[in-house]
């Protein structure tokens, strides 16, 4: 059969990529690394494969690990038009075949005309530059469905593939520096001083002078210009090591920044010598230097690295002391960096004295040899790694990963291959039950599907309660193993509860926390629990279980739900692994209800807490305001969004939006102070928009609210059939204005102001304009236009758009409709809109506005 052209032309184009091409190069140098070979064998073994290989594709295929009947094929270099992993690669995802035989993307390649192929699991390698560079594959002769689990598995693996590969790299890097570095030394640009501690003369030859950037006739041959080119931060720390050198009349050894005449700075390497004379005493220091800036660069390089890697790492000097710990070293040993760094390996870990670790890593610096090894450290740690080790010029260099999962998952998986299918498939219940009840929002629902997963694997019919709130039990779901008797399941789950006595074996272990059950005559004795009235006790008798176990939901040390198992026959009743199973499972499900509990209490608090604090606003006569709040879709629901509309005693409107820094409570805390603030300090004041908010920056300094906010504050002014609008802006968003024909455009501040909690003696301007009636002014946070895919420019075009064609809509579905096509769906940031309309003099106050809202106290304006 021919190759398919699409796999072809895909390939070409793989190829054209420079950039990937070039980086798969460059992990293809330090593919000849063991453990790539121990992957693919593990993936073969995990995965029951006859074969599995690890290839990288630059503009070839380069198999660099193969095991199978192809294990010989390592090393081989093929064309990518030929190949299933090009396929795999230029997928970007999985490749998943059952029968390559009739699936169009590899009936035609090679490796499947031949018959050597018929199934096919490959998974791309994914470089840290984000570059496609190659693939790990497992593959046999025969049909096969793979399984969701086996694809979650090789997925790992591939990671760590790529986590191998790009320490090799690394490693060829690193020597390959330290050899250039090595060669620069020898070939010359050492220098050398010789300091007479008896006159102060200090010699230095062309070299050094050349690195301190002095020429001969400008050095003036004392400690003293030496100190001067020394980087102010280390001069202290040089002249310590030189003393101590003189004082012991031993070694001096220092490394320290110089800072040249022409203001670069360089590094510099210096060992010396103090020298005796005929007394004992110090008499002269003498050394050597050489430039390491090329090498604290490149150490910067590799370090950003490393810090970046998904592995741990760490290296140790000659004595086994920690002289370098990347993040995720920390994380998996437990200690920060400065507790390990300088400190010994087998004093800091005692338990690694005499362990597969201290043999491998001494074994290590004996040899020279890199080694691969899996151990396990006990408590604290308590976890299995694979480490891998090799010498470095200046001791022992380790990578590592906690396994520990791995090693669990593969152990079971070994387990579930040794015991029966119906084993296996229980086993696998967990991560199913999981994944169900991770998979929605509604917990509730995905509960109620529980029964599904423990029908037949538990049990052959189930029933799943849940406990309320207020402590009502609740029926949730149901399943029978027989579709014809699920009807059945089905009204006796409606009935059952109401039928149930309080001492029965349902409410007993809801009290008590602890499970029960019956090995025979079930159907009679839980019979004997419900009423006679009703159709529960017939249903029961219908349904004849002759075994039950009732487990509890427990979560947090109380019963959240209960799982009533029925068995047909007493011989079917649960042994005491799958007790343990079932109890595992409703331990998942009590978590994850109990989850969600615990989150629907703290929405609505912090939602609550949000809404008390923002009031209605007030609804002066032929001015109607609206507003809306929308808290951000995550997290505690609130923020430091807020708005604020009333009347003065003078009579006029004072309208107010404003965002104080943060997305949390204390982000609400802050917004209640600062909107007290300003509200107290508006309403007895009476003062301009620009006073007010000049006024509240001091109380914010004064009263020491530690937080910084934006706002806009607005006042109304009535003046006939024209209302002057007088406003100033702390660095907030201008609002928008739409004009009775709907044109739109911006109550334009000009320069942009100071945010507030910033600097209380900023300068802020009031800003006047004439609206007529009939015009809508629409505040808004940023909220409602900031979005992390769109610039600002895009979505505050859209945002005018939106409001233009809602112009003449009633005001608060104006509101309803910029949130609905601006916020749908999941957003990150809570939102705040106030809008406000001028309605005519000459005409009624429309029912829209709603009834006229002042505060107590206050005349209507008119």
């Amino acid at each position: 059969m021919d190759r398919p052209p699409p796999v072809a032309a895909a390939a070409a184009a793989f190829a054209g990529d420079t950039d990937r091409v070039q980086s798969a190069r460059r992990l293809v140098t330090a593919s000849n690394n063991p453990a790539l070979d121990r992957l693919a064998q593990l993936a073969a073994r995990l995965l029951g494969a006859p074969a599995a290989q690890v290839s990288l594709l630059s503009d070839v295929q380069t198999i660099s690990a193969a095991v199978g009947p192809a294990s010989d094929a390592a090393g081989e270099v093929t064309p990518l038009a030929d190949s299933l992993f090009a396929v795999t690669a230029t997928s970007e995802a999985p490749l998943v075949v059952s029968d390559a035989r009739v699936d169009d993307r590899v009936s035609g390649l090679p490796p499947v005309t031949s018959g050597a192929v018929r199934a096919y699991l490959g998974v791309p390698l994914r470089g840290q530059d984000g570059h496609i560079v190659g693939a790990l594959c497992v593959f046999g002769p025969d049909v096969r469905d793979w399984a969701g689990s086996d694809v979650s598995l090789l997925t790992a693996l591939a990671a760590s593939a790529v986590t191998e590969l790009e320490l090799s790299a690394l490693s060829v890097d690193l020597e390959a520096v330290r050899v250039r570095w090595q060669l620069a030394v020898s070939a010359g640009g050492v220098g050398t001083f010789d300091w007479d501690l008896g006159t102060g003369s200090l010699v230095w030859d062309e070299n050094l002078l050349a690195m301190f950037g002095y020429a001969a006739d400008d050095f003036g041959r004392t400690i003293e210009a030496f100190n001067d080119r020394v980087h102010p931060d280390d001069r202290a720390r040089v002249g310590r090591a030189l003393q101590e050198s003189i004082d012991t009349v031993g070694p001096y050894e220092a490394e320290y920044r110089v800072v040249r005449p022409d203001g670069s700075t360089r590094w510099v390497r210096a060992r010396g010598q103090t020298l005796a004379d005929e007394n004992g005493r110090a008499a002269r220091v003498l050394g050597a230097a050489y430039d390491t800036t090329a090498v604290r660069d490149e150490d910067a390089r590799i370090a950003r690295v490393l810090e970046s890697m998904a592995s741990a790492f760490y290296s140790l000097d000659r004595e086994f002391r920690f002289t370098y710990v990347n993040g995720e070293a920390e994380r998996l040993l437990g200690r920060s960096r400065a507790d390990l760094l300088g400190g010994n390996v087998w004093e800091l870990f005692p338990e690694a004295v005499g362990s597969e670790f201290d043999r491998r890593f001494r074994e290590v610096a004996r040899t020279g040899a890199a080694v691969t090894f899996e151990a396990y450290y006990p408590a604290p740690l308590d976890a299995w790694f694979e480490v891998r080790a090799w010498a470095d010029p200046d001791g022992v260099s380790v990578s590592f990963l906690d396994v520990t999962e791995r090693l669990r998952a593969q152990r079971a998986l070994e387990a579930a291959h040794a015991a029966t299918a119906a084993a296996a498939e229980r086993l696998r219940l967990i991560v199913r039950v999981s994944e169900d009840l991770s998979s929605t929002l509604d917990v509730e629902e995905a509960y109620a599907r529980l029964a599904q997963h423990l029908v037949p694997a538990l049990g052959d019919w189930c029933l799943v309660t849940l406990v309320d709130d207020d402590g009502g039990l609740r029926d949730l779901g149901c399943q029978h193993t027989d579709p014809a008797r699920r009807s059945l399941v089905q009204e006796y789950r409606a009935a059952r509860l109401q039928a149930l006595s309080s001492n029965s074996y349902l409410f007993r272990v809801w009290r008590t926390g602890q499970p029960t059950g019956l090995a025979s005559g079930a159907t009679e004795a839980i019979a004997a629990q419900l009423t006679t009235t009703g159709p529960a006790r017939d249903l029961l008798r219908r349904l004849a279980p002759e075994a039950f176990e009732c487990l509890p939901v427990r979560a947090r040390g109380r019963t959240v739900g209960l799982i009533s198992l029925f068995h047909d026959r007493a011989s079917d009743r649960l042994s005491s692994e799958d007790l343990l199973l079932a109890t595992e499972v409703g331990d998942r499900a009590g978590l994850a209800l109990d989850n969600a509990r615990l989150y629907s209490q703290q929405h609505r608090v912090a939602e609550g807490l949000q809404r008390s604090i923002l009031t209605p606003p007030v609804q002066p006569d032929h001015v109607q305001v609206a507003v809306r709040y929308r808290p951000a879709a995550r997290a505690a629901r609130v923020g430091g969004d807020w708005y604020d509309a009333f009347l003065t005693p003078d009579g006029a409107t004072v309208l107010v939006i404003g965002d104080v820094m943060g997305h949390d409570i204390d982000a609400a805390a802050a917004m209640s102070q600062v909107r007290s603030l300003l509200r107290g300090i508006a309403y007895s004041t009476g003062e301009s928009p620009a006073r007010v908010l000049s006024g509240l920056d001091a109380a914010m300094q004064g009263l020491d609210v530690g937080t910084t906010a934006t706002a806009v504050v607005a006042r109304l002014e009535a003046s006939g059939e024209r209302t002057h609008v007088r406003w100033s802006s702390a660095g907030h968003l201008d609002p928008l204005v739409v004009t009775p024909d709907g044109a739109v455009h911006s109550l334009d501040s000009g320069s942009a102001e100071l945010l507030l909690g910033i600097d209380p003696a900023a300068t802020r301007s009031d800003h006047v304009a004439v609206l007529e009636r009939g015009c809508t002014v629409l505040a808004y946070t940023d909220g409602l236009i900031e979005r992390r895919d769109t610039s600002l420019e895009e979505r505050l075009a859209l945002l005018r758009s939106v409001v233009a064609d809602l112009a003449a809509e009633p005001l608060e579905d104006l509101l309803d409709g910029v949130l609905a096509r601006l916020v749908p769906g999941e957003h990150e940031d809570d939102v705040a809109m106030l809008a406000f309309r001028l309605h005519s003099h000459d005409r009624p106050r429309p029912p829209e506005a709603g009834p006229e809202r002042l505060p107590r106290g206050l005349p209507p304006v008119r």
